[in-house]
């Protein structure tokens, strides 16, 4: 519930995925174990090569920031089984103040669902009708903290009848409830007797007992013995039925933890019950949801890291509470309600500035994590070919593989030593894939990071295929794919849509969707900003 979720940018890349974990990392070396590093997409194929190596897990992989049931404060009452008497379940009522209980079967998922309005309704139908049916006898013992005199009437599980309180005057009567009769009697030897004569379900003593030799002849009867007084026990028989008989069963509306609250006020405004099962993903009941529970959720907390772009962060974001900001890209449009701490430098990587916050700290990563972090840098610096790349970018990478005790150039090679004919395009596109906003313009640019542009650009035609069914379904007004190759030190540009666009802003004569850029290795340095010129 407490859980802050340190979350990269949509089909996460390397530095994305890496920057989730090393801040998480730093959070806890300072003691603050709620965060957790979390990713909203699947593992690209350089980035697993490169946790494989280090034999370390990608994040948590998380879908929405949206506010769902876990994040309320709904109560949790006990779960009751179905056989506890309603005594016991309204004593629970009291001490928890609340009105509803959740009935449980053995393996905790739910059976029903008990109200006060179910107790004071069963109460108020007994004054009608005074008959209770298949009592079982352990609990009436329970309610009455009575005890059993007679081992025959211990053979029976059960008693039913109609409750009578015989009342001197009432000796007549019990001639007419023979068997069907549970009867109460004070010191009354002589309507004990008869009452043991006829054969009644059940004699229950109050505050009196019994000569022993009257029970060799009790038969059948079940007789019990009570400290309580007649008028209360009266009262009391009816509270030791199960609740299993008064509780709400059928049509029950539930919820589980991981509905979302639109969905959940939605379904609370069309209904009129009081409270709502809350239930976790095996079906096990774990508390009750109220209206007024709704009204003031608590929110989903997240700290961002690698990008600060509405089209590019977790779904849901604006129901959730933002606590940072840590990037390296241009500002953009995420709005927060209150104040973060924003940290945004222009370094080729996210992880060059998360590792400068471990040297403030006075905290050392593992080796691991150092090896780990300083592919991140090779990552998004392009083994330090990009324009974004920087002094610090290069000499925090080069500090953190001393601490791996590694080689970049090895590294360098793991990273862009891709498999890429075993993958569609598809897979290829949206490994390294962000949506922009320019003006009123829709942006899609994927970048694929290789040694040998010129075969990936074999495939033009599947990928051309691809961009134009993206750029269909998704209103795109341009799709781009960079094929940034490492030994050339420049771009491969795809794209599909305006031939001029391309021409205006990069200065070049395209030929098939295609032109080449040489220098050009970053997306965020070198082809958005001379989009947003040419847009803007």
């Amino acid at each position: 519930m407490n859980e802050i979720f340190v979350t990269g940018h949509r089909n996460p890349d390397t530095d994305s995925i890496v920057a989730a974990m090393s801040y998480t990392a730093l959070r806890h070396a300072l003691g603050e174990h709620e965060y957790v590093a979390a990713r909203l997409g699947d593992v690209n194929d350089e980035t697993r090569r490169i946790l494989d190596r280090f034999g370390l897990e990608p994040p948590r992989l998380i879908q929405s920031m949206r506010t769902q049931v876990m994040d309320l404060d709904f109560d949790t009452p006990p779960v009751m089984d179905q056989s506890v008497t309603m005594d016991r379940a309204w004593n629970a009522m009291r001490e928890n103040r609340i009105s509803v209980l959740p009935v449980g079967n053995e393996d905790g998922t739910l059976y029903g669902l008990l109200s006060a309005g179910d107790i004071a309704t069963y109460n108020m139908e007994t004054i009608n009708d005074p008959t209770v049916d298949r009592l079982p006898i352990f609990n009436l013992l329970s309610v009455l903290e009575g005890r059993l005199l007679n081992e025959s009437g211990a053979m029976a599980e059960t008693v039913s009848g109609q409750v009578i309180i015989a009342l001197p005057q009432s000796c007549e009567n019990l001639l007419f409830n023979t068997r069907d009769s549970i009867v109460l009697c004070g010191n009354q030897p002589d309507m004990i007797r008869r009452a043991l004569e006829i054969g009644v379900s059940c004699l229950i003593l109050c505050q009196t007992d019994v000569d022993p030799a009257w029970l060799e002849g009790a038969g059948d009867t079940c007789v019990i013995s009570t400290p309580f007084e007649a008028s209360r026990v009266a009262r009391l028989i009816y509270q030791a039925i199960p609740i299993s008989r008064p509780c709400h069963t059928h049509d029950l509306t539930t919820f589980h933890l991981t509905d979302y609250i639109d969905d959940v006020r939605e379904v609370v405004l069309k209904s009129r019950y009081r409270a709502y099962p809350v239930l976790d993903e095996n079906e096990r009941v774990v508390g009750t949801l109220s209206r007024f529970h709704l009204l003031k959720p608590r929110r989903k907390r997240v700290v961002l890291v690698d990008h600060n772009e509405l089209a590019q962060t977790v779904p849901g974001l604006e129901q959730a509470e933002v606590l940072a900001i840590i990037d390296h890209h241009r500002l953009a449009d995420i709005q927060t309600t209150q104040p973060v701490h924003v940290r945004n430098e222009p370094v080729g990587s996210t992880n060059t500035i998360i590792a400068t916050m471990f040297q403030e700290h006075g905290v050392l990563p593992s080796p691991k994590l150092a090896g780990l972090m300083a592919a991140a840098i090779l990552s998004d610096t392009v083994m330090f070919k990009s324009p974004t790349c920087t002094k610090r970018d290069i000499s925090m990478a080069e500090r953190l593989a001393r601490m791996a005790n590694v080689a970049l150039k090895d590294l360098g090679r793991d990273l862009f030593s891709a498999d890429t004919d075993s993958k569609s395009a598809q897979e290829l596109l949206v490994s390294d894939f962000k949506q922009f906003h320019i003006a009123d313009h829709n942006l899609g640019v994927g970048q694929i990071t290789c040694m040998d542009s010129a075969r990936m650009l074999d495939r033009r035609d599947e990928f051309l295929a691809v961009m134009a069914e993206m750029q269909r379904q998704r209103g795109y007004d341009m799709v781009i794919v960079m094929f940034t190759d490492v030994l050339l030190e420049g771009t491969r540009l795809l794209f599909v849509g305006s031939e001029d666009v391309i021409r205006n802003a990069f200065a070049v004569e395209p030929k098939d969707n295609t032109v080449f850029l040489p220098g050009v290795m970053s997306r965020k340095k070198q082809v958005i900003p001379m989009l947003t010129a040419l847009w803007g």
